[in-house]
């Protein structure tokens, strides 16, 4: 059974910076690539970045990029998002993602709020 297990998140002020991490207990994948979304209560879920596990190829969102990082650690199946100069607006339910062959894994989120 896939899962994805988070850890990180909670309250920073305005400026700051968290760490999320997630690791996948999956059987033996290959070419996948894992990342994280977000969302707010009432919005849609919304992409901030993902990362191949195989190539380390990431991608971000135009709203993140130059603040967040994401890395990996593929022999741990794990993943990291890096998040610097935290705004109020980045205030949300963060969801670690998997995704092969066309199939998406989710965790449970983790919330993450930024005080002004």
């Amino acid at each position: 059974q896939v899962q994805l297990v988070e850890s990180g998140g909670g309250l920073v002020q305005a400026g700051g910076s968290l760490r999320l991490s997630c690791t996948l207990s999956r059987p033996t994948f290959s070419n996948y690539a894992m990342g994280w979304f977000r969302q707010a209560p009432g919005k849609e879920r919304g992409f901030v970045t993902t990362i191949s596990m195989s190539f380390g190829s990431a991608y971000y969102a135009d709203s993140v990029k130059g603040r967040f990082t994401i890395s990996r650690d593929s022999a741990k199946n794990t993943v990291y998002l890096h998040m610097n100069s935290l705004k109020p607006e980045d205030t949300d339910v963060y969801y670690c993602n998997a995704m092969r062959a066309g199939v998406d894994y989710w965790g449970q989120g983790t919330q993450v709020t930024v005080s002004s």
